[in-house]
C-alpha cells in the first residue's frame, strides 16, 4: 500500500493535493503527518523525502517526492487520475502545470491557513491579475467540458490541483465571476475536503512564518482553531 507524508492540514497547501486525489478516486493509502518544523525541516523530512520536502509519496520503499510527480506516478496506475478524453486531459494536465509553477502573487499573499477568516488589504497588481487569470482559467474549463468539475463530469487532477484555492477563498473572501463562481463551494462540500478542513481546525500547532504571512494580508476577523 502507498504510504502518503504531508504536512499539518492547517498550511499545507502542496501536501492537500495528493491527499485529495487519492481519497476522491479511492486509492487506498496511509497517511504519515510530519508537521512543518521550520528550519529543521530538510533534517527531519530528509529521513522520508530525497529533497527533503513533503508531500512525498512511498510505493514499497520507493520515494516520489514532488506533488506533480506523484500524480502521475499514480496516473500510471490508476485511469481515473486524468480525464479518459484525450483534448480534456491535455487541458487538465496544461492547468495543473499552470498552478505548480504559477500564481506567484496568491501564493504569496495569500498563505493558506483554513482556520482563519481575513480581512484583506486591498488586493496588489500581481495578486489582481492571478486571480484574474484564475477565473479565465476555471470558467474556460468549465465551459468547455461542462462541469461541474474543471475537465468534466467527475474530479481528476487538476481540480486537485485547485483545491488548496478554495481554501483560500473561503479564508480571504476572493470572488469569482461566471461559473467559477460556484466552483469554490463545490470544493469545499466534498466529503475528503470537509475531513481535511475538520483536521486542521483541530491541530494546535503553529508555525511562526506562517501566521505571520497570514496577519500581513489583512484583518484576521475570526480564528476557528483549537488554541495554540
Amino acid at each position: 500500500m502507498y504510504t502518503l507524508h504531508i504536512a499539518n492540514k492547517n498550511y499545507s497547501s502542496w501536501s492537500l493535493r495528493p491527499w485529495v486525489l487519492m481519497r476522491m478516486l479511492d486509492i487506498p493509502f496511509v497517511e504519515r503527518i510530519a508537521p512543518l518544523p521550520g528550519a529543521r525541516s530538510f533534517e527531519i523530512y530528509r529521513a522520508f523525502s530525497p529533497n527533503g520536502r513533503v508531500p512525498c509519496l512511498n510505493d514499497d520503499g520507493w520515494a516520489v517526492w514532488d506533488s506533480l510527480a506523484i500524480v502521475e506516478y499514480l496516473a500510471e496506475r490508476h485511469s481515473t487520475v486524468w480525464p479518459a478524453e484525450a483534448k480534456a486531459r491535455a487541458w487538465a494536465r496544461c492547468a495543473a502545470a499552470e498552478m505548480h509553477s504559477g500564481f506567484a502573487a496568491l501564493r504569496n499573499d495569500c498563505g493558506m491557513s483554513c482556520g482563519v477568516r481575513v480581512q484583506m488589504k486591498p488586493h496588489s497588481p500581481a495578486l489582481a491579475q492571478d486571480l484574474f487569470r484564475l477565473n479565465d482559467l476555471w470558467n474556460d474549463g468549465l465551459g468547455k467540458f461542462g462541469g461541474p468539475f474543471l475537465a468534466g463530469e467527475h474530479f481528476t487532477a487538476v481540480d486537485a490541483f485547485f483545491a488548496p484555492v478554495a481554501f483560500r477563498a473561503q479564508t480571504y473572501g476572493l470572488t469569482f465571476e461566471g461559473p467559477a463562481s460556484a466552483y469554490p463551494a463545490l470544493l469545499l462540500d466534498l466529503a475528503p475536503m470537509r475531513e481535511w478542513y475538520e483536521a486542521g481546525l483541530l491541530e494546535s500547532w503553529r508555525d511562526l512564518d506562517h501566521e505571520a504571512e497570514v496577519a500581513a494580508a489583512g484583518t484576521i476577523t475570526q480564528d476557528l482553531r483549537a488554541p495554540a
